[in-house]
C-alpha cells in the first residue's frame, strides 16, 4: 500500500509540475469568464461524474465565494436538477441532458464551461455544439490530447496528464485558481 500511496502523490506533484511550467491557458480563461460576468451573461458549467460534481463546485465558487466578499456571479450546473436530467434522459436520452438545457437557458454572450477527462463525451459535446450555435462562449476542461469537444471550444485548460485521476485534480486546481482570478476581477470592477 505504501508504494501506491507515494506513486500516486508522485504522479499529482509531476503533473502539477508541469501545470507550473505552462499555465499559459489559465489567464485568458479567468479572463473571459470575467468578461461575461461583467457584461451580465451567465456561466453554464456541464460534466458527467468526478466532473459533475466538479461543475457544481464552480459554480458554487461563482456564486457565493472563492475568498473574499463581491457580487454574486450568475452560475449554474447543469448536473444537479435530477428532475431535468431524468426527464431529459428518458424522453431524448443522455446524450441530450445538457444540449437541451443549454438551449433552455443559455443565450448569446454566455459561457459554457464543458468539462470532460477524455475530451469526447458525447452529451458534453453535443452541448458545446449547442452553445456555439446560440452565440455562446465554450471553455473546455480536458485531459491533455484534447479531444472531439476541443474544436467547439474558444478556450481550452488540457490537464497535463491522460490519467484521469491526475486530470480531475489539475483540473479542480486550475479552475480554483481561475475562481480567484475572476473573483479578483470582478471585484476590482467597482460594479457592486
Amino acid at each position: 500500500m505504501e508504494e501506491k500511496i507515494i506513486s500516486a502523490i508522485r504522479q499529482h506533484q509531476e503533473a502539477a509540475a508541469a501545470l507550473a511550467a505552462d499555465h499559459s491557458s489559465i489567464a485568458p480563461i479567468a479572463g473571459l469568464i470575467a468578461r461575461v460576468a461583467a457584461a451580465g451573461g451567465k456561466v453554464l458549467v456541464c460534466g458527467n461524474g468526478g466532473s459533475a460534481a466538479d461543475s457544481q463546485h464552480i459554480a458554487g465558487e461563482l456564486v457565493g465565494r472563492f475568498k473574499k466578499e463581491r457580487r454574486a456571479i450568475a452560475a449554474v450546473s447543469l448536473t444537479t436538477d435530477t428532475s431535468v436530467l431524468t426527464c431529459l434522459g428518458n424522453d431524448y436520452g443522455f446524450d441530450r441532458v445538457f444540449e437541451r438545457q443549454v438551449e433552455a437557458l443559455g443565450r448569446k454572450g454566455d459561457l459554457l464551461i464543458a468539462i470532460s477527462t477524455s475530451g469526447s463525451s458525447p452529451n458534453v459535446l453535443k452541448a458545446a455544439a449547442k452553445a456555439k450555435e446560440l452565440g455562446m462562449s465554450v471553455v473546455g476542461f480536458f485531459g491533455a490530447k484534447g479531444g472531439a469537444i476541443l474544436p467547439h471550444c474558444d478556450l481550452s485548460f488540457l490537464a497535463p496528464s491522460q490519467d484521469t485521476p491526475r486530470v480531475q485534480e489539475m483540473h479542480i486546481l486550475a479552475a480554483h485558481i481561475i475562481c480567484g482570478l475572476v473573483e479578483d476581477e470582478v471585484s476590482s470592477s467597482g460594479r457592486p
